[in-house]
């Protein structure tokens, strides 16, 4: 499991300098008008999407097939690539977190105080979520359709699951149920576990899929 994970980082660190570039170019675009808040959500979103380049690295030096003759089994590949996808969502978390509190004291947009740092820290834990829960549906896209349909239909990877929230919210709503925000920090308090369990739902449809292909 350990190598697979590497693999993937190994490989996508060829993609880091243009990654890295096209994160302060938004750094530049988005912290003095949007804030640091919606930066750390760019970030984080933006670095879920490298997970569908692992699959064209894959794809293009016919891994997977080389994968299947070694003793990696067809779960242990699955897996890698969720593990892969987490690391990659807290990569661009943390390095939102960071660019943008520096350009936040640079452009006055943000407090240095426990309250202000705190609200960051909170930020950036429920933009992981975010990022993983966008992420996560376009692995089972990628292993149905393969790496450059998944590409367009990473679309759909988002709107999946902002759909499924948007419904619930207007049940909710027919409920007569009202979102306080104590309501709402409870929930994203529950956000991590949320996203754990959507994830295991993803890696079991990407595992069915993936152990009915022919290789």
């Amino acid at each position: 499991m350990k190598s697979l994970v590497l693999k993937d980082l190994f490989n996508i660190g060829h993609n880091a300098k243009s990654m890295l570039f096209i994160l302060v170019v938004f750094a530049v675009a988005f912290i003095p008008f949007s804030g640091v808040e919606g930066y750390i959500f760019v970030c984080a979103i933006l670095c879920s999407m490298m997970i569908v380049t692992t699959f064209s690295f894959d794809d293009s030096s016919k891994w997977t097939r080389y994968a299947m003759i070694m003793p990696v089994s067809k779960k242990e590949l699955v897996a890698g690539k969720f593990m892969v996808l987490a690391i990659f969502c807290a990569i661009g978390s943390l390095f939102g977190l960071i660019i943008g509190f520096i350009g936040g004291l640079i452009t006055h947009k943000i407090v240095l105080d426990i309250v202000g740092i705190g609200e960051l820290l909170f930020l950036t834990l429920v933009a992981w979520v975010i990022s993983l829960i966008f992420g996560s549906m376009s692995i089972p896209l990628v292993f149905k359709f393969g790496a450059e349909k998944g590409r367009v239909l990473l679309l759909v990877s988002f709107l999946i699951p902002a759909g499924i929230c948007f419904g619930i919210y207007q049940l909710l709503t027919m409920l007569g149920v009202a979102l306080t925000d104590q309501i709402v920090f409870i929930l994203l308090c529950c956000s991590p576990l949320l996203a754990l369990a959507w994830c295991y739902v993803m890696y079991q449809i990407s595992y069915r899929i993936f152990v009915k292909q022919e290789l």
